[in-house]
């Protein structure tokens, strides 16, 4: 259990409310958040790092994409920075983890396409140890809808990975797929530094078939009061793991954030209590 880590949310969760930064973040540590996760380290990090700072939250771990050259944003393809200028960011962020968060549906295919992603993550993992940072990636459904030999497409990406490469599982799309999420944590092992953790009736895969994203589709709700297996994918993750409070698409996303920090208290120890510590505790 997550005993050693604060509870983080995923900035993404209140993206229309982030033009005042200040107050959402406020928001954010009264419902009970230690911490936040950025979903772009490029967007105001100066502003962003010294909002956290004045709430008393930590940022542990940011996204930014570092294995593709261009992303979808707005209809239109965008160059992506260099990964150097990410780290930096991420550096300046105050950050431990940087993770790729979205690797495009057609590159999980085939062996040579998944080796190709691989070596590239593989190939900034000195690069981040130099910043003092470390690499990982964040996964979504599609990873999984083909095996190469015995494994899913993603367990044959973590299988080439380089062992210092964090992993950020997202509960809801690994479930969305299908998988037996408990067990994959357990196959994983130390290898998951963090978890995204929403929950729902049931996990909708909005990528089968080709599909594509809209969080409109999805229908998301606090943590503990859904049906998906968030409290056993904690019980099976390492002591040192980050819980991230995520939704896609939430009605009211402050209560659902409270509702499910609150859950997560619940749950941490068998007491229910905190480490008097664990506001800092981003190692």
């Amino acid at each position: 259990m997550f005993t050693t880590r604060p509870i983080s949310v995923q900035l993404y969760t209140v993206r229309h409310e982030l033009d005042d930064l200040d107050a959402t973040l406020g928001r954010l540590a009264d419902a009970g958040a230690q911490a936040v996760e950025p979903f772009s380290v490029y967007d105001r990090p100066a502003e962003l790092a010294a909002a956290a700072a004045a709430n008393g939250l930590a940022i542990p771990t940011a996204h930014a994409p570092l294995l593709s050259d261009t992303i979808r944003l707005a209809g239109r393809e965008v160059p992506v920075p260099p990964a150097s200028a990410a780290l930096a960011a991420a550096r300046a962020l105050g950050a431990d983890i940087l993770i790729d968060p979205m690797v495009d549906a057609d590159r999980w295919r085939t062996a040579d396409d998944i080796a190709l992603t691989a070596d590239r993550m593989n190939a900034l993992v000195e690069l981040a140890a130099a910043e003092g940072l470390v690499v990982g990636h964040h996964n979504h459904s599609f990873e999984f809808h083909h095996r190469i030999g015995d494994l899913t497409a993603y367990e044959y990406f973590v299988s080439l990975l380089d062992e210092r490469v964090a992993l950020e599982l997202d509960v809801y799309w690994a479930a969305a797929a299908g998988q037996d999420v408990p067990a994959l944590v357990e196959r994983l092992g130390s290898r998951v530094r963090a978890l995204h953790l929403k929950d729902a009736a049931r996990a909708v895969d909005v990528f089968a078939a080709g599909g594509d994203y809209d969080p409109a589709a999805l229908t998301q709700c606090a943590l503990g009061s859904g049906r998906l297996a968030n409290d056993e994918a904690l019980a099976a993750a390492p002591a040192t793991c980050l819980p991230v409070v995520e939704f896609d698409h939430v009605e009211d996303a402050f209560t659902a954030i409270a509702a499910s920090i609150a859950h997560l208290e619940a749950i941490r120890t068998p007491a229910g209590l905190l480490p008097t510590d664990a506001a800092g505790a981003t190692s």
